[in-house]
């Protein structure tokens, strides 16, 4: 820059070196292209995009189990942008042992989306206190969850419920459409025999 000269960094290049060094004008309006110009778009282009390059949306966090016996996932989505760090702490310290981590995945409206396991077949639920699930995403405060039963979703409680009721549903949407086709095959029928009587009678 300061000598508005070229450095060939193999000797094949010295040909050109010697070229682009004796054209001054040239080097002149790329030095103040590089040190310039282009700054000064760059600077205007990171402004135009400061909503979307400075965006942050702030997780969601739900601690989800399927059964008793399975993990309990911290499920965090909605966040935005995807550099989010989710683990797991035990009395204040961050686990690694027990913990499964998830890989950070996309959701359909642009956000982001990531789940860490822990499996706590070995701690007696009286223990789950000392436990939370902490989400961490710049330009917001960490946010923490408790590991307390009242806050895990499960399919345990509410499974007893649903599936009666929708196997209840579809048995009677399963009567129903009995009851249309023997309606159907009855007048069906129906009609073919008095279509037939009417024949004979003639």
């Amino acid at each position: 820059m300061e000598t508005l000269t070229w450095v060939a960094p193999v000797r094949q290049a010295v040909t050109t070196k010697r070229r682009w060094d004796g054209d001054r004008a040239r080097n002149e309006y790329l030095k103040n292209y590089y040190t310039k110009v282009c700054v000064g778009w760059l600077k205007k282009y990171l402004d135009y995009g400061k909503s979307t390059l400075q965006r942050t949306d702030r997780p969601r966090v739900s601690l989800l189990q399927r059964s008793p016996s399975s993990p309990v996932v911290c499920h965090a989505t909605g966040f935005y942008p995807d550099r989010v760090v989710v683990f797991w702490r035990r009395d204040g310290q961050e686990l690694h042992e027990q913990v499964d981590p998830g890989e950070v995945l996309p959701n359909h409206d642009g956000t982001f989306q990531v789940s860490v396991d822990l499996d706590l077949k070995a701690v007696p639920q009286e223990d789950w206190g000392r436990y939370e699930c902490v989400v961490q995403l710049r330009g917001i405060e960490d946010i923490s969850t408790p590991l307390d039963p009242a806050l895990i979703r499960t399919n345990g409680g509410k499974s007893g419920l649903t599936i009666p009721i929708i196997i209840g549903l579809l048995v009677l949407l399963l009567a129903a459409a009995a009851a249309v086709v023997g309606v159907l095959l009855y007048k069906k029928r129906n009609g073919e025999w008095i279509k037939l009587s009417r024949r004979t009678d003639t």
